[in-house]
């Protein structure tokens, strides 16, 4: 087992952990103003300090994690589950109108940063969590079609699936029950890559006030309400900054991990 695998899945779990412990407890409320104790450096009493509205960092970084893995899994599922069959499906009928319907849809959502779909969707039906899930979920689904079609590809000409064709089974049925199966790594390892980007994706969402509302904690909002207090109150943007440094590294180093540990061509090379 190499060791990006181990720091990831150690960092992956670290962060996990403090969103789980967040539905249970928290060191203080995080919704509580106490404005006589506001922007207090790390101490005994606030580990991480408190904000400009006395609330307390650690709390909030708790909380915000919840949000973040939240709306990245919802949006890496939503992606996964329609991208997946797209891409099987548009494998199965190479070359075919329906094939090029879906890539070329593809590229057009490709051309809208998932940004740039928040912000339409924000227009229409106002910002928030549920809206950003469904923006970041929408630039996931090209990015698994691609990959699922790729890899599909080249599994279409190999001898067992010549085999199952020559069994009667039709394009469906191989699709499910022998290409799904041998490209399910592939898909493990982009699944964690896009989970990681689809954290850096609602932090950023959230810094431009299209995430997660108040009072639900953000790391991007926390970052963007600590841009004006950087020179007096440096922590209140260095450690929501390195909550989110920590699992995206954490993340890239648990996939980068999994790609060696699923695909036995890397194992045997390092061996």
């Amino acid at each position: 087992m190499s060791r990006n695998l181990i720091l990831g899945a150690c960092l992956s779990s670290l962060v996990l952990l403090a969103a789980l412990v967040s539905f249970v407890w928290t060191p203080y409320n995080y919704a509580t103003l106490n404005i006589p104790d506001k922007l207090q450096p790390p101490n005994a009493m606030h580990w991480f300090g408190t904000d400009h509205f006395g609330r307390d960092i650690f709390s909030m970084i708790m909380v915000g994690a919840r949000t973040s893995i939240a709306v990245a899994l919802v949006a890496v599922g939503i992606g996964m589950a329609l991208g997946v069959p797209l891409g099987l499906a548009a494998a199965a009928r190479k070359g075919s109108w329906s094939d090029e319907l879906i890539m070329r849809g593809n590229d057009l959502v490709f051309a809208f940063p998932s940004l740039v779909i928040a912000i339409l969707i924000t227009a229409v039906f106002g910002a928030g969590a549920v809206n950003a899930i469904i923006a970041i979920g929408i630039f996931n689904i090209p990015v698994f079609a691609r990959i699922t079609r790729g890899a599909a590809l080249s599994l279409w000409e190999r001898e067992f699936i010549l085999a199952a064709r020559v069994a009667g089974k039709g394009a469906a049925r191989i699709s499910a029950e022998h290409i799904l199966p041998n490209v399910a790594n592939l898909l493990i390892v982009q699944g964690t890559i896009q989970f990681s980007l689809g954290i850096l994706a609602e932090a950023g969402l959230s810094y431009v006030g299209l995430g997660a509302q108040p009072p639900t904690p953000s790391w991007g909002r926390m970052l963007a309400d600590a841009q004006t207090m950087v020179s007096f109150a440096p922590h209140l943007a260095l450690i929501p900054g390195f909550a989110i440094i920590v699992t995206v590294l954490g993340l890239n180093l648990l996939g980068d991990g999994l790609r060696d540990w699923l695909d036995p061509r890397i194992r045997v090379a390092r061996a």
